[in-house]
């Protein structure tokens, strides 16, 4: 698919070139800092070496000390708590943080006093459910702790409520009009919420939480930080912003993950194939062996695979294991249920494709809405995404669900925020909640034919320009080859951990040409070697994923633009620069 490029407004060159003195960078480093929105020498400091004693006072988030004395009478009285998650990653490693914390305060009794509680996802649905809720009165719970769900959940917690049974809310989700009456609502997204930073993970509504218990009994801070990889694993895969504190956050995490990794975790690193050594051979982040794509691409996507195709609970059971043999054995289960999530999503993609181009408008659709009574539940968000990656629109996959309505999963473009279509389609629908690009939904399927029409016109009325359907790619900046040398990568290895708000650099080349030696690498990739025609600069390795319809251009001996991310590639024990190259375009 044709891409747009926009090349982002870069800063005057004297601002660049004092800030580069001032920091001793390379100028096309101290532009790239700047255009982030880090302008000083503190900032830039803060930035580059991140610090654990700048994460926000918990007690600044709304309803925290509700919490943690509501949570601290539970602990003390002996009160049965249940710790209740939604079933995606962000939930159940939300859960297990909670969890672990408990059980490390409580002692060698908790078995007695705590339990998690994972829906599921066929038959509860997403969020608080009513089986839950049962649950926990069947069994003398009298504290309900919901992660990652709940802000919302309205009913349920009248529900709850109306058993004896108190609930304490973290959710990262936006609020309804009315705010659920439990007796605490953490959530820093609420409008009345003067937490400082709104980006958390749910996950990180939980980790304030056990930060807020720590400070206000004085316990160590060990206790918190030794649950960060599990906060770095869901803001990796919740894909929330890498900004402020969740940078913080991620960082340390992620220095857990790589130097002392919970048996769990390590055990699914192994299963998706990733080759680690502990602890690794150099005592910093930046030669870190598992990033932040590490986990998006490969940890993620096996833990919501225990949630998709089985139970979430095999999730949350792998991150407290503290039996190596046992967590292998769950990890080699949960990589299974991946491998058969890969399937489902291969097979349900294809067909959905097929179908929406079997659609003889299908070229004047601004939206796509499709239904298959057969699609597995579990695997409709990726099939979303598959298909927004395909066609560039506002997609909305559908199936049937045991309760017999009809369930979906949104995903959206950077100018659409689809929450707003979708509850401009509120009349039509049953349950719905979401981000800006992401939601989810359930209807009558008397319903559909309605809601597919009002979504359609919506998009319609709200996206005039059909520029917005070409995907564009941010540019960070134009870049000379000749600037690309050891130093520079290793001063860019240091804007790392990258995630969204933080995301990798993309460099702009022009006028290049490739060695010769281009050839198709596993039937759809493309690796050459590029260089100016008539400059002295050295040649650079390069890899094109999934772009074997750039190889004319590639071969044609005419000039080429390059976008590409600056990497290190390790083969053979050797380690090089690599251009990670994203598009390619004839130089005009």
């Amino acid at each position: 698919m044709e891409k747009r490029w926009i090349l982002t407004t870069t800063p005057s060159e004297d601002e660049v070139e004092n800030f580069s003195q001032l920091l001793s960078i390379e100028k096309p480093l101290a532009g790239l800092l700047m255009k982030r929105g880090i302008k000083t020498v503190e900032d830039a400091q803060l930035f580059f070496n991140p610090d654990i004693s700048k994460l926000h006072d918990p007690f600044l988030m709304k309803d925290m000390d509700k919490a943690v004395e509501r949570l601290s009478k539970a602990v003390i009285d002996n009160e049965k708590i249940l710790i209740y998650g939604d079933y995606d990653v962000d939930g159940t490693s939300a859960v297990a943080l909670v969890y672990s914390f408990l059980k490390e305060i409580i002692g060698s009794e908790y078995k007695n006093y705590i339990e998690y509680y994972i829906p599921d996802r066929y038959l509860e649905g997403y969020g608080i459910s009513d089986q839950g809720i049962e649950y926990c009165h069947a069994n003398d719970f009298t504290l309900l702790i919901s992660l990652d769900c709940g802000i919302k959940a309205n009913d349920k917690v009248d529900f709850a409520n109306s058993y004896g049974i108190d609930v304490i809310i973290c959710d990262h989700h936006l609020a309804g009009d009315e705010l659920p009456k439990a007796v605490a609502v953490l959530d820093p997204k609420c409008e009345e919420c003067p937490y400082p930073y709104k980006e958390l993970s749910g996950c990180g509504v939980g980790f304030k939480l056990i930060q807020g218990y720590c400070k206000y009994f004085n316990l160590p801070d060990q206790l918190w930080l030794s649950k960060l990889d599990l906060v770095a694993i869901s803001i990796a895969s919740d894909i929330v912003a890498i900004t402020g504190e969740n940078r913080i956050l991620a960082y340390f995490g992620l220095i857990i993950i790589n130097r002392f990794p919970r048996v769990g975790i390590k055990s699914i690193i192994e299963q998706s194939g990733i080759k680690v050594h502990y602890p690794p051979t150099e005592n910093t982040i930046f030669n870190r062996i598992i990033s932040i794509s590490d986990l998006v691409f490969n940890v993620g996507p096996r833990i919501n695979a225990a949630g998709r195709i089985n139970t979430g609970r095999e999730s949350v059971k792998l991150l407290i294991c503290d039996d190596e043999d046992k967590s292998m054995d769950i990890g080699k289960n949960i990589n299974t249920h991946n491998d058969k999530r890969r399937e489902l999503d291969k097979i349900a993609t294809s067909e959905a494709i097929n179908e929406f181009l079997s659609n003889v408008d299908y070229s004047e659709k601004k939206s796509i809405v499709l239904y298959n009574p057969d699609w597995n539940k579990g695997i409709i968000g990726i099939v979303a995404s598959r298909l927004v990656e395909e066609f560039y629109r506002p997609t909305i996959i559908l199936t049937k669900s045991t309760d017999g309505l009809i369930t979906g999963s949104a995903r959206s473009i950077k100018e659409f925020n689809i929450y707003n279509g979708i509850n401009h389609c509120a009349d039509l629908l049953e349950h719905f909640g979401g981000h800006n690009y992401a939601a989810g939904l359930s209807l009558k399927e008397e319903n559909l034919k309605a809601f597919s029409e009002k979504f359609e016109k919506f998009v319609e009325e709200e996206i005039q320009d059909d520029h917005a359907f070409v995907p564009e790619i941010e540019v960070d900046m134009e870049l000379d080859l000749t600037d690309i040398t050891s130093k520079f990568v290793e001063n860019l290895k240091k804007f790392a951990p990258f995630g969204p708000g933080n995301m990798a650099p993309i460099f702009l080349s022009r006028h290049l040409v490739e060695e010769g030696n281009a050839r198709i690498v596993g039937e759809k990739h493309i690796k050459l070697r590029v260089l100016y025609r008539n400059k002295n600069c050295h040649s650079f390795d390069a890899i094109a994923f999934n772009q074997k319809e750039n190889f004319d251009k590639v071969i044609s001996g005419n000039d080429f633009d390059l976008l590409y991310h600056v990497e290190e590639n390790t083969w053979n024990n050797i380690t090089s620069i690599q251009l990670n190259v994203k598009d390619i375009k004839s130089s005009n």
